[in-house]
């Protein structure tokens, strides 16, 4: 069996190029590089109701969305790292959605409101700082 990380189809492959290190022959789906695809979709785990629309679906029990929300943890180190939008609240669900606990919990409205608050409040203090 290989080693490495496992991608949504159970395939192993490593990160995309970031579409800025000029890779021009990579594939397109839907005329979106797979950086780009993953990109969007990491950044929207960020979002606590999109978490739970997840979880609704069942895919946060699926093995195989699971090893990919595995994989994408390269999206905390560099170079990575410098295309993410909102790195904090991106990071910190990623990192929430590697423990079975979490995945479990998040259908849960009160988790939902519960995090979407703490946002909140993280982005006003953040203002206040400056």
């Amino acid at each position: 069996m290989a080693s490495g990380p496992m991608s949504v189809d159970g395939s192993t492959t490593e990160p995309p190029v970031p579409s800025a290190s000029g890779a021009q022959d990579e594939p397109k789906y839907g005329g979106f590089t797979r950086f780009e695809m993953e990109l969007e979709f990491v950044q929207s785990l960020a979002n606590p109701q999109y978490l739970n629309h997840l979880a609704s679906r069942k895919l946060l029990t699926n093995p195989a969305f699971v090893a990919y929300l595995d994989y994408l943890q390269y999206w905390s180190r560099p170079p990575y790292l410098k295309y993410l939008t909102y790195p904090g609240p991106t990071l910190k669900n990623l990192e929430l959605l590697q423990q079975e606990k979490f995945r479990q919990d998040i259908i849960s409205p009160d988790l939902v409101h519960a995090l979407i608050a703490e946002g909140m409040k993280a982005g006003v203090e953040w203002h206040q700082k400056g």
